[in-house]
């Protein structure tokens, strides 16, 4: 199952070039993309995607502020120009960190990683909902 991806970057030129990324890459399904992180926030609260491609610096609200304002963040990869945010995103349990411009193996990686954790977390779920089966046959 391909993962449900949403791309948030204030730079319409980068969420075209991630965009193009992607759809070369064949791995995940693009549900929304936005330059503007106000539309993001509400988006991503409306249609929740399993993963977020997510620019840092943006005017009004940054990557940070709009992944705390979010219910149920989604898994995130971080896409910036800048390298001094890493250890705050990985303090947010970020999939990965992509430095611009992107390089299509680098983000083949950070898809695959998305991917693995995805499936982790889905067969986790699914190990508890037969966990609480027995419990309740029991």
């Amino acid at each position: 199952m391909r993962l449900r991806a949403h791309l948030v970057d204030d730079e319409p030129l980068a969420l075209a070039r991630l965009r193009r990324l992607l759809e070369l890459n064949g791995r995940v399904d693009i549900i929304g993309a936005t330059t503007d992180s106000e539309q993001a926030l509400a988006e991503l609260a409306a249609t929740p995607p399993d993963l977020c491609f997510l620019d840092i610096q943006m005017p009004r609200l940054d990557g940070f502020e709009l992944l705390a304002r979010l219910p149920n963040p989604p898994q995130v990869i971080f896409t910036t120009a800048h390298d001094r945010y890493a250890l705050q995103a990985f303090g947010v349990s970020a999939v990965d960190y992509l430095l611009k411009p992107i390089a299509p193996e680098r983000l083949d990686d950070a898809v695959t990683r998305a991917e693995r954790q995805h499936a982790a977390g889905t067969l986790m779920a699914v190990d508890i909902a037969a966990l609480a089966r027995q419990l309740t046959q029991a």
